[in-house]
């Protein structure tokens, strides 16, 4: 019954005499367009961001029900628990939970402590640099992160963005002390970069880098790490410090003809190709998920015995020889703020701080949507900055989230950050007791295991996908990962950023005008070419501003735009041509915000459209633009009753004003 009566109704509605109307006798919904409150101003918008970063949530109440502490203690707690996430899950913290951590910390030491000690290798620090950044920043973070399975420490990615960028200011085999100065100076930078981040809620800054860009960087770094492990592997003396390909080729050719010795290679390939064994049983049979966490350190005492044994050392296998042991030692005193390379400091940590919050919230969010619950981006900031400030004051370089050790820890059973706790008390026990041992572990045997690690870092089916779905995307990814590979690391991220923004200068310049139809029966008004089946109403022309800001980069375009298509529709040498199109309504539903350039260019359009004889009408400004529109007095020259809520209001509105025309679908 209903859906046969509804088109004669609409039928009726739409063939009423123009007499019955009257432009000023309009919806009252068309008021609330040009009555609208205020909008914020730049001054209040910037009081609430600062606001929001320093008033913790839920401080403005003094408690639920009947809880009758004071309201300042209940904001003073609450302010505790917004720092310290742990006073808040603490409280519901059971045994059945800290067994699971147990067992999930002390599987992820054992990956852990050898993947520390070649990352510690491959930022050109001593080896127990990396097993120092695996005890403090830890232990920071698991009183204040919110991610309850991420693991902290060193990772491949900044390991080789630290080196590569801190051995331009000072080469660590010309002046090792200066160099770890710069190292500590910069992680000390880059967490008081992202205390600042999380701070005042700038994590947007961490979103220049896209997902696209992300993918083409960390394959391109995969690839340059793994050329760095030739090194090892080879058991080469001589190697560059430049991590471009073409570089690193030249330097293992050149080496070749020098004298090298076999069992490095054989040492290596024997323990890279158990790793991956490993780890194909692990992933094909979920319970010895095990069986690949601790086959790094299995490979780290089976080679040290081996070489022990057979006194390979002595026929030209590399070792790590001594390796310090104790607790971390202060390194406040090493950090340099008013020195000469501070600038250079600076520029580093910036670059560090946002490519280790990408890779840390990434690996949290992805762990967190697993397990369904929501991680706090801003309190990951903070929590990740504290633990690389306090690391910089005891000998640690930049940590972050590991993805391959995070997935250790999550099959782990890890309930919470105790697990982290865990992990770093099994560390130190290791640093005081064990380092001597380590004497004879063979460098290849470190390559190794940084090489087991590089295959989840290049995503090939990913960047596939980037492609089918986005080309403009896949150059950035593709920009990325050339310039890391070709070039630099700074140069990767350079491509990939020049290219993002560029993406954003072409839209922001060129913005889809659309003309619009309206689907039969209805009052949808949607893309005639994306909805070939939408009707354009004669006598009016409908058009969309897809631009969320109308400013001085598009207004001109847009113009043009809009011209062109209502000259191509009013042939002025053609009288029944110009008696159809009597009308154009600018839909500005998308546009936020305008700028004076925006303005001007709307009231040209006004101008030439009035030239022709044609009426203008605005439907649905956003809430600044229209503000703006009746600030520059815009609203007074095209006529308060040319404004309207909806696209439907404004085309029935140019129908009934000219000659009750009946809007035919």
């Amino acid at each position: 019954m209903e859906s046969s009566s509804a088109p004669a109704a609409l039928e009726t509605a739409v063939t009423v005499p123009s007499s019955a109307f009257d432009v000023s006798r309009r919806p009252d919904t068309a008021g609330l367009v040009l009555n609208s409150p205020r909008p914020p101003s730049l001054r209040e918008e910037l009081v609430g961001v600062v606001g929001k970063a320093f008033r913790p949530r839920g401080a403005g109440t003094g408690g639920a029900g009947g809880d009758r502490r004071p309201p300042r203690f209940a904001w003073v707690l609450t302010a505790l628990q917004a720092v310290f996430p742990v006073l808040q899950w603490g409280r519901t913290y059971t045994l059945k939970s800290f067994r699971s951590d147990v067992m999930a910390g002390l599987t992820l030491a054992s990956l852990g402590i050898p993947q520390s000690i070649g990352y510690a290798n491959l930022a050109k620090l001593d080896p127990q640099y990396g097993l120092y950044t695996s005890v403090v920043p830890p232990l920071i973070y698991a009183v204040m992160g919110t991610s309850r399975e991420i693991a902290i420490g060193p990772v491949a990615v900044v390991s080789l963005l630290l080196s590569s960028m801190v051995q331009k200011v000072v080469d660590p085999a010309v002046d090792p002390v200066t160099y770890r100065t710069l190292v500590f100076t910069v992680t000390f930078l880059a967490g008081v970069f992202q205390v600042s981040f999380g701070l005042f809620r700038l994590g947007f800054l961490v979103d220049f880098l896209s997902h696209a860009a992300i993918v083409g960087f960390m394959g391109g770094a995969a690839i340059v790490i793994g050329l760095q492990q030739l090194k090892g592997l080879l058991g080469l003396s001589r190697f560059t410090n430049s991590t471009d390909v073409v570089a690193v080729a030249k330097a293992v050719f050149s080496a070749l003809h020098d004298p090298w010795h076999p069992g490095n290679f054989f040492i290596g390939c024997s323990f890279l190709i158990f790793i991956l064994a490993t780890r194909f049983i692990g992933r094909k049979y979920k319970k010895l998920f095990w069986l690949s966490a601790i086959s790094p350190l299995l490979s780290v005492i089976l080679s040290t015995a081996a070489v022990y044994a057979t006194k390979a050392d002595k026929h030209g296998v590399k070792i790590i020889r001594e390796v310090h042991a104790g607790l971390n030692p202060s390194s406040v005193k090493l950090i340099q703020l008013n020195g000469p390379y501070t600038t250079e400091c600076a520029k580093i940590a910036i670059i560090c701080a946002v490519i280790a919050l990408t890779e840390a919230i990434a690996v949290g969010r992805s762990f967190a949507t697993i397990r369904g619950y929501k991680l706090d981006g801003n309190k990951e900031m903070i929590a990740m900055g504290f633990s690389n400030v306090a690391g910089s004051l005891s000998s640690c370089y930049v940590a972050t989230g590991s993805f391959s050790r995070t997935a250790v820890n999550f099959s782990a059973g890890a309930r919470s950050t105790v697990s982290n706790i865990v992990m770093a008390a099994t560390v130190f026990i290791a640093l005081e007791f064990f380092m001597k041992l380590l004497y004879y572990t063979p460098m290849a045997v470190l390559a190794s295991i940084i090489l087991s690690a590089l295959p989840g870092l290049i995503d090939i089916r990913e960047a596939c996908n980037i492609w089918r779905v986005d080309k403009m995307d896949f150059l950035i990814c593709l920009g990325a990962f050339l310039g890391v590979l070709f070039g630099s690391v700074e140069i990767g991220l350079g491509v990939a950023l020049a290219i993002s923004f560029a993406k954003i200068i072409i839209q922001s310049l060129r913005p889809q005008v659309e003309v619009l139809g309206r689907l039969q029966g209805t009052n949808i008004f949607c893309s005639v070419r994306q909805y070939p089946v939408a009707c354009r109403t004669p006598a009016v022309q409908v058009i969309r501003i897809d631009t969320s800001f109308l400013c001085f980069t598009n207004a001109t375009f847009i113009k043009e735009r809009i011209m062109e298509w209502v000259r191509a529709e009013v042939d002025t040498s053609n009288e029944k041509v110009r008696e159809r199109v009597q009308s154009v309504v600018l839909d500005m539903s998308n546009v936020v915000n305008i700028d004076t350039s925006g303005l001007v260019g709307l009231e040209e359009i006004h101008k030439e459209l009035a030239s022709l004889g044609i009426q203008m009408a605005i439907a649905s400004p956003g809430w600044q633009a229209i503000q703006k529109m009746k600030l520059a007095h815009v609203v007074d020259r095209i006529g308060e009753d040319w404004i309207f809520l909806t696209v439907g209001e404004a085309v029935e509105g140019c129908l009934t004003a000219h000659k009750g025309s009946a809007m035919e679908c």
